[in-house]
């Protein structure tokens, strides 16, 4: 089941259509082209027993995740895959996924699975990347922008530093309680710069305190409470909350990859080859309000 995320159609539909020229050829595929949030959801519930790949950047990757963990269908179920298509798939790319449309294609046709752990927290969101709080501004130091600054933008600037020298930069700090495996890293009264969780495999998480004392841990669980807060996760940002707690489930979802990629990897079950028939499955016939094309 390919779901082709209608970002990507709008903002890349050259390498959406090659995604699906390789795919097709590869394999039967049954491809669904949901408007909406919610035809996204619709679609990857009417999956069946379908492998399920999704075409679209790393936003895309976090819905479908997200709605597989809401489903309690990640643990147990088939792997995921993607073909990253879109402006933001830095994820994609740290998890292992090419991010050249053919090369990721094939390694969907001809990759392996890996197990790779999952950030969840007490709202039944999910990481999996890493996270830090609180969510840097925009507009803040290492912020990316959306778009290239125009020539005149870049002037402007130029002048602007010859003109007066920048204002070194206020050092910002935060009142963060932190506790992790229920062990104080850090508490109200003292200032931090910010908290960092990053997945490293083995069922734990890493953190780190930015502050005086530069305390660090591997924790599976990891509390942050504090005067309203926000945080950026996979480059999302949450909140704002006053208590938030994260939980490593190791080996909580699985990801297609090429083969020969570091790390432990399993075997793929073999796709239905092209032209066979598509046996639908428990997943029942098509939503009609979810429109889908049959591959060759």
């Amino acid at each position: 089941m390919v779901v082709i995320d209608p970002v990507a159609r709008r903002t890349d539909g050259e390498s959406v259509r090659i995604a699906k020229d390789v795919l097709g050829a590869g394999a039967r595929t049954r491809i669904s082209l949901p408007e909406s949030a919610e035809e996204f959801a619709r679609a990857l519930s009417r999956r069946g027993r379908r492998r399920l790949v999704v075409i679209g950047d790393d936003r895309a990757l976090l819905r479908a995740v997200g709605l597989l963990h809401r489903e309690r269908e990640l643990s147990g179920g088939r792997p995921v895959g993607l073909v990253p298509v879109g402006d933001r798939v830095v994820l994609a790319r740290s998890l292992g996924v090419p991010t050249e449309t053919v090369a990721a294609a094939r390694a969907v046709l001809e990759g392996a699975s890996r197990r790779l752990d999952l950030l969840v927290d007490d709202s039944d969101g999910v990481v999996l990347g890493g996270l830090r709080v609180p969510a840097l501004s925009p507009s803040g130091p290492g912020a990316a922008s959306g778009s290239p600054p125009s020539v005149w933008t870049a002037c402007r600037s130029l002048v602007r530093t010859l003109v007066r020298p920048t204002p070194p930069e206020r050092l910002v700090t935060y009142r963060l309680r932190v506790e992790a495996d229920g062990v104080l890293l850090s508490d109200l009264d003292e200032a931090v710069r910010g908290v960092s969780l990053r997945s490293r495999g083995g069922g734990t998480v890493e953190v780190e305190v930015a502050g005086t004392s530069g305390a660090s841990a591997r924790a599976r669980t990891v509390t942050v409470s504090g005067p309203d807060f926000r945080y950026r996760a996979d480059g999302a940002v949450g909140g704002p909350v006053r208590r938030r707690t994260w939980t490593v489930r190791e080996g909580g979802w699985r990801l297609v990859v090429p083969v020969g990629s570091a790390g432990p990897v399993e075997p793929l079950e073999p796709l239905d080859p092209v032209g066979s028939v598509d046996p639908g499955g428990p997943g029942g016939p098509v939503d009609p309000d979810v429109p889908v094309v049959r591959g060759p």
